[in-house]
């Protein structure tokens, strides 16, 4: 499974795009466990990419991620 991250960086809020991060879910994950599972892997994104905010994110299969927003 991946996770699909609507970004936007901190000092430009216009500028913003998706990044996928994969996390070993398998699919089709239950809602209850992408929500659990999704977490902790987005606090740890969050701490290695400071000048990016998470505004949204939701489950998805590997390859769905790559578009502008």
């Amino acid at each position: 499974m991946e996770l699909i991250l609507s970004i936007c960086l901190i000092a430009s809020p216009g500028t913003c795009r998706e990044e996928a991060v994969s996390v070993g879910i398998e699919m089709p994950p239950a809602p209850v466990q992408c929500m659990l599972g999704a977490m902790p892997v987005i606090a740890e994104w969050r701490e290695t990419h400071p000048k990016w905010k998470v505004l949204k994110w939701r489950c998805a299969q590997p390859g769905a991620a790559g578009r502008e927003i």
